[in-house]
């Protein structure tokens, strides 16, 4: 088994057993929340000779940092064609003029040379809803290269603009149900990527809004891939960064995260802790 990888921007990753650290807390800054696309590129380089060494899957921190999945997944897409697939309560496929964000990575990897699509799992947020459908890259929806897989939301919009890449379900259980069969004869290898808010806050608790997936609905969807899994990432963990810089104090401002006090990180933490090590040995490496 693989030694998982911590990207370590944010000291939010707790014991998880076995794994390399790799300090970064001086990047973040200037990459949490959103960061402009030649930082990225700088970033993927920084990295780039620790990634070419064997790891497991790589854990980088808070969901703010969830963009950080795009360098990895176009390192892995260098070497095969593959899927992605991504467990999160929000499309991350957002319009966002000013680089990269966190809620916006997911149209751009889809645009990666190698990635033939992306499936996004878990959605429960709004932001896939009627009244934020304008915000939505809606290229890549109605260009097949990205779906949506919703629980609970109003997607009746996607259907009147002609959009098939939108898929809608009550519950968790039928929309895994649904994509295990989807997949059941797939040999498309993988990059599989974890937004640890797309659970239920009797789960695990983040500061983003959450979705409504167990942790068996992860790990039955993670047995379905499991032998097509090339490469993985987690996200997710608990963790106040107070911004110098003005545009992302607005930004943070407008997505009104909660601020959680010391004793509930502490607490939060140690739960996220108990889900990953669920997580990482079921994806087992």
């Amino acid at each position: 088994m693989s030694v998982p990888l911590i990207l370590d921007l944010d000291d939010s990753v707790r014991d998880i057993g076995s794994a390399d650290r790799l300090p970064l807390q001086q990047w973040q800054e200037r990459l949490r929340f959103s960061c402009s696309r030649r930082d990225l590129r700088r970033f993927g380089a920084a990295i780039a000779p620790v990634l070419m060494a064997v790891h497991g899957t790589v854990l980088m921190g808070s969901g703010d940092f969830h963009h950080l999945s795009l360098p990895l997944v176009e390192r892995e897409a260098r070497r095969r064609p593959l899927r992605v697939v991504v467990l999160d309560n929000h499309p991350d496929n957002m319009r966002f003029p000013f680089g990269v964000h966190c809620g916006s990575w997911v149209g751009r990897a889809a645009k990666l040379p190698g990635v033939v699509d992306v499936h996004v799992l878990g959605i429960s947020s709004l932001d896939a809803g009627r009244g934020h459908a304008w915000e939505n890259q809606l290229g890549a929806l109605r260009s097949g290269r990205v779906h949506y897989w919703c629980v609970g939301v109003d997607t009746e919009w996607a259907r009147r603009f002609g959009i098939a890449t939108v898929h809608s379900f009550e519950s968790p259980e039928e929309l895994v149900a649904a994509f295990v069969r989807q997949v059941k004869d797939d040999e498309m290898p993988v990059y599989f990527s974890v937004d640890k808010d797309v659970f239920a806050p009797d789960v695990v608790r983040t500061n983003w809004d959450q979705g409504k997936f167990q942790l068996d609905d992860a790990l039955t969807i993670i047995a379905a891939l499991k032998s097509r899994i090339v490469a993985s990432d987690i996200t997710g963990e608990v963790s106040i960064h107070r911004y110098r810089s003005l545009f992302k104090r607005l930004l943070s401002a407008l997505d009104q995260q909660p601020d959680p006090s010391p004793d509930e990180i502490e607490a939060w933490q140690q739960q996220q802790a108990v889900v990953n090590r669920a997580l990482i040995a079921a994806l087992g490496w």
